[in-house]
């Protein structure tokens, strides 16, 4: 299979199981409503929290982590682990979780794919990102900037331990989507490109 084959095939897998999103289908799924009116209308794990209580949260976060571990899983294997197809595939996983297109391109913020595939990438980042996250909570005291500091800290975290330049682009590429997906900016943008659900 030829490199050009090896990329299309990790697109279009990547962006197929990014475009699952979790929490969408673990409410229709409990409870026949579509998150999408629920709480803050925003297709993820925080606002299946709200609607389902703690059982749909950690169902959503397992759904979410579980489709970046497949399709990355299937781009290391078919391109033998190299970097620039990992990158590749959690780029079109993020944005077919933010722009799935059976619901309209409606989808979830990304965090969850963000951060489950940096822990894909290089795992022990994750055990930085929790002593950030506490330190900055504790200083803070704003859940919301502590997270976005600790998530802001991965690709810096990554550059120093792996000393490589595409994994750690690749996951400030993929934080800067994350945080525009954030902004009231890019919510409009959705709802202008598909419509209110």
């Amino acid at each position: 299979m030829n490199e050009s084959m090896i990329a299309c095939l990790i697109i279009i897998v990547s962006y197929f199981l990014g475009s699952i999103t979790g929490a969408y289908y673990v409410v229709k799924f409990l409870s026949k409503l579509d998150i999408r009116y629920m709480g803050s209308g925003n297709v993820g794990a925080t606002n299946a929290g709200r609607a389902l209580g703690k059982k749909g949260f950690l169902i959503t976060l397992a759904v979410d982590a579980g489709k970046v571990w497949m399709a990355l899983s299937f781009a290391s294997f078919i391109s033998n682990g190299k970097d620039l197809y990992l990158i590749l595939s959690a780029l079109f996983l993020l944005i077919g979780h933010l722009f799935p297109i059976q619901l309209r391109f409606h989808g979830g913020k990304g965090v969850v794919v963000y951060l489950a595939s940096a822990l894909f990438l290089e795992p022990i980042i994750i055990a930085v990102f929790g002593i950030i996250m506490g330190a900055a909570y504790i200083i803070l005291r704003k859940y919301t900037a502590a997270g976005f500091i600790s998530m802001a800290s991965i690709p810096i975290s990554v550059w120093l331990m792996d000393h490589s330049f595409m994994k750690p682009a690749g996951l400030l590429l993929l934080f800067i989507i994350v945080l525009f997906s954030h902004t009231k900016f890019f919510s409009r943008q959705v709802h202008s490109i598909g419509g209110k659900p």
